[in-house]
């Protein structure tokens, strides 16, 4: 008697299998055999056995939403702050600075970078661009968080961005500065939310330097001094592409499943090689600026210590065959953009 040919299984039933066979501990691939291990190995984020699947959303602790706010993203927050006041207690010009609108222009930057992290997750993970992700695990992707919660957490530091920019705002009497945090707000949204996200289409980096660069910088400036000068515009140049770098660094980590997934970033759309020389060029441009800045501030000179972080940075990526060696880049990369801003503000103000 003939045996029956197996009937081949529809995708959709398929994938369903293979989630349910990874929630126990490993989906089979077509040799039977579990995957569990290579799953793992892929996402670094991931812990071996941890068993959570997409539809478990009851198990998220404290640390799986720190680790959702992506701490390691902060310094490009936190640098061009920095920067900025140090740039406008130079333009001062009678009179101490203010602390007070330093600290408020401090949580704006943290909390739209929190926010805007938090917003990714959400909308790269309800879209399934995560689906294929190698990177680090995230709340919505892996299912430890209901993707209205994770939505809920992004909004609610949004709220707060909005409400110390409104006290800025307050404070210096200057109400068009409402305008440009609404901006900020909608790019930080827009960026992989929406039924058309901008970070999809190669202007990722494009973002971070507007905002994370210029605007952080400027903005910090001005708040101090009522006024933006050569130092804060030249210096939000320079924190802004290193923030780039650190775009970059992560995107090319992702560049293999962001082309399945249909995420067009930069490190896509030039592919691996001038991506990695873009990082390079993002990274070390930034010290010509300090260089310049030298000639005026001689403790400027300091912080081309930076390059300790930068030049292995752009060693490892030029050579990196694994997604844990650009993780690490990605580390230094934030690094330097913390000693930069923080260095350079303090040359300017002291």
């Amino acid at each position: 008697m003939a045996r029956p040919k197996p009937q081949r299984m529809n995708p959709a039933d398929e994938i369903a299998k293979r989630e349910t066979a990874r929630a126990k501990g490993g989906a089979p691939n077509s040799t039977g055999r579990s995957t569990s291990r290579r799953t793992v190995a892929a996402n670094p984020g991931s812990k071996a056995g941890s068993g959570k699947a997409p539809g478990r959303s009851d198990r998220a602790t404290a640390a799986d939403w720190l680790s959702g706010a992506r701490l390691r993203t902060l310094p490009l927050a936190i640098a061009p702050v920095a920067l900025g006041t140090g740039a406008g207690i130079v333009a001062i010009p009678d009179g101490p600075w203010h602390p007070a609108r330093a600290l408020l222009a401090l949580v704006v930057a943290l909390a739209l970078q929190i926010g805007v992290n938090y917003a990714n997750d959400y909308s790269d993970g309800v879209r399934g661009t995560d689906e294929h992700r190698v990177g680090p695990a995230r709340l919505t992707g892996s299912g430890v968080a209901k993707p209205k919660q994770v939505l809920a957490v992004a909004l609610s530091f949004f709220a707060l961005a909005a409400v110390a920019g409104l006290a800025l705002t307050v404070v210096t009497g200057q109400w068009w500065m409402l305008a440009v945090g609404a901006v900020a707000i909608v790019a930080a949204w827009f960026y992989t939310g929406g039924k058309h996200p901008y970070g999809y289409y190669g202007l990722g980096e494009l973002f971070v330097f507007v905002f994370f660069g210029i605007v952080a910088t400027a903005g910090s400036a001005f708040v101090q001094a009522l006024d933006v000068n050569l130092e804060a515009w030249l210096g939000g140049v320079g924190v802004g592409l290193i923030a780039c770098a650190v775009l970059m660094a992560n995107n090319l980590r992702d560049v293999a499943q962001d082309k399945v997934a249909g995420k067009r970033t930069l490190a896509v759309l030039v592919g691996p090689l001038a991506g990695r020389i873009l990082f390079a060029v993002f990274m070390l441009v930034p010290f010509a600026i300090v260089a310049f800045f030298a000639l005026l501030y001689p403790t400027a000179w300091l912080v081309m210590f930076a390059l300790l972080a930068a030049l292995p940075a752009c060693l490892i990526v030029l050579t990196a065959r694994t997604p844990r060696e650009l993780i690490i880049a990605l580390q230094l990369a934030s690094l330097t953009a913390l000693v930069y801003g923080i260095g350079l503000g303090l040359a300017f103000a002291l």
